[in-house]
């Protein structure tokens, strides 16, 4: 039985597909070879030698200590896609937000109960709020993941002219984007031609204060700014100026701050992005059959800090290895089979950064269970060694 904690209230449907046959699953789990968790906090969370996996329900994971993980051969997975519709719809929403008023519409029209002759003040008042359609305008989409395709295509079909940029795009985004994107060559040259700018890009070291002064200065006059990806992506300093000379007209987030909330044309929304049922489902879905893929077989599909590497199970014996990327670890690996006189049937290794990972499927363990994983757990570079299924 593999025992799997949660760390927040899962999905059902999720976990529905970790079958009691198999997992015990619930939030006392005591001593847990994986981990499904949604936003706790596990920055501080001391982790038992069992460990092996940690399922994030949704795509980001500020909240899991990533290095720590790949220190200790813990993989962690996330759910790239699986709220990516949810995000859309938001996006779409924001859209229409940034450019007709609504919400300050709305606002406007609540301060006026308690008065007289309201619906002659809508009229009279109304005029304030005009603001224009999207059908026409030119949306900018920086980062054509799972969630930017999805924007660029619904806007595109909504008479907008999307122009696309993703520097590291996927061949499997790109077979997904609606030939209608026009892909531009640098960040620079999409954000000067845009009417609008939805940000779906990754926080990292590398994006992280992305919209700042250089690139906000390339902006063209009166644009509406969205970011539904993470806060820390726009430089707040770069925005405020922006906004004082017109640059960027309204600035519309999923994730608030208190500096934000004391902006004028700054629209902050709580965090609703994947706040839907059908996205907490297709999230829980997602890391639970990452989770049983991992437990049962081995195989990493969706890691954040291990490569995807996957081998059918063909019923044989299987070991797999979590190790440095570093010169000569595969002939030190396959040497301790060999030295055991063990046949290896098939074998796969894949690298992601500074990490690697190796699946081996043997004839037969021949009862040396122990002594492969001393041997395998002793070559410097290896963080850990697991004996996956026995022959």
């Amino acid at each position: 039985m593999y025992r799997v904690q949660t760390l927040n209230e899962i999905s059902p449907k999720g976990l529905m597909k970790l079958p009691a046959k198999d997992f015990i699953v619930g939030k006392n789990t005591e001593h847990p070879e994986g981990i499904i968790v949604r936003s706790a906090e596990m920055k501080e969370m001391q982790f038992p030698d069992s460990l092996l996996a940690i399922a994030r329900a949704g795509i980001g994971v500020n909240n899991i200590p990533i290095d720590r993980c790949s220190e200790e051969g813990i993989v962690v997975f996330n759910t790239p896609g699986a709220n990516a519709n949810a995000v859309k719809e938001l996006v779409l929403a924001a859209l229409l937000l940034s450019s007709r008023k609504i919400v300050q519409g709305i606002e406007w029209t609540k301060s006026l109960k308690g008065t007289e002759n309201i619906e002659k003040q809508v009229e009279s008042g109304k005029k304030q709020f005009v603001g224009p359609e999207i059908a026409g305008k030119t949306l900018g989409v920086f980062g054509l993941g799972a969630i930017g395709v999805l924007v660029a295509n619904a806007a595109s079909q909504l008479g907008m002219h999307v122009v696309g940029y993703d520097p590291f795009l996927s061949v499997h985004s790109a077979w997904r984007i609606s030939s209608d994107v026009e892909l531009a060559d640098s960040k620079e040259t999409m954000v000067a031609q845009c009417d609008y700018i939805t940000v779906h890009i990754p926080l990292n070291d590398a994006t992280r204060n992305m919209f700042d002064k250089d690139l906000l200065s390339c902006v063209k006059k009166g644009c509406h700014l969205l970011n539904f990806s993470r806060g820390e992506l726009v430089d707040l300093t770069a925005l405020k100026e922006a906004m004082s000379i017109g640059t960027i007209a309204t600035y519309i987030t999923d994730f608030a701050n208190e500096e934000l909330l004391n902006m004028d044309n700054v629209i902050v929304i709580p965090h609703l992005g994947a706040s839907t049922p059908e996205s907490e489902e297709n999230c829980a879905e997602m890391a639970a059959m990452e989770m049983k893929a991992f437990l049962k077989y081995g195989t990493i599909r969706n890691s954040v800090n291990f490569p995807n590497c996957e081998a059918m199970y063909t019923g044989k014996a299987r070991i797999t290895v979590a190790h440095k990327n570093v010169p000569n670890m595969i002939g030190a690996i396959t040497g301790v089979f060999a030295k055991e006189n063990l046949n290896i049937d098939n074998m796969i290794n894949k690298a992601k950064g500074t990490m690697a990972y190796t699946i081996i499927d043997l004839d037969s363990l021949d009862g040396k269970n122990q002594v492969l994983l001393d041997d395998l757990k002793a070559i410097d570079g290896v963080v850990r060694a697991r004996i996956v299924r026995e022959k």
